[in-house]
């Protein structure tokens, strides 16, 4: 069966797209939920202004993000943990904190958009990606170091 998507279907198309389907699928998922259209005359130049309108406005966004990006690729998170000898930190750094760091400083992001594989778990510099808009991605500068031991007041100097 014939369809047009009327939005993102994950592992399907993407919004616009004309695509065979099996009948069940569009019947019973896609059309019910009001994901995809039949395609008919009618409908292929409905969809066909609404993709006009639509790449107006997603170029405009895109712009918009351009921006964004070009901010957070000069951005460098410094982050103060306790660590071993071996530079492996005591707890870790995590997308968590990543977007915390970066809510501070005026940015606000899902943290579902910071790309950490897992989190961070040694001293060291990291350049992590952050999806910003759609395949659009910066990279921020993650720099962990250690975090060094105040002089405590037993350990004094000796005395003459």
């Amino acid at each position: 069966m014939k369809i047009i998507l009327l939005e993102n279907v994950e592992n399907v198309g993407r919004q616009g797209d004309v695509l065979e389907v099996a009948p069940g699928f569009a019947r019973n998922y896609l059309i019910p939920r009001k994901m995809a259209i039949e395609v008919t005359p009618a409908n292929l130049k409905s969809v066909e202004m609404r993709q006009k309108a639509l790449k107006k406005k997603l170029e405009k966004e895109r712009l918009t993000y351009q921006e964004l990006i070009k901010q957070l690729n000069e951005i460098t998170l410094t982050f103060v943990r306790k660590s071993s000898d071996k530079d492996i930190i005591f707890g870790s750094v995590s997308a968590a904190d990543i977007q915390e760091e970066l809510a501070r400083r005026g940015f606000d992001l899902d943290k579902k958009k910071i790309v950490l594989e897992e989190p961070i778990k040694r001293l060291g510099s990291f350049t992590i990606p952050v999806k910003v808009y759609h395949e659009d991605r910066a990279e921020i500068r993650v720099e962990v170091i250690k975090e060094e031991p105040l002089p405590s007041e037993n350990q004094t100097e000796p005395r003459s």
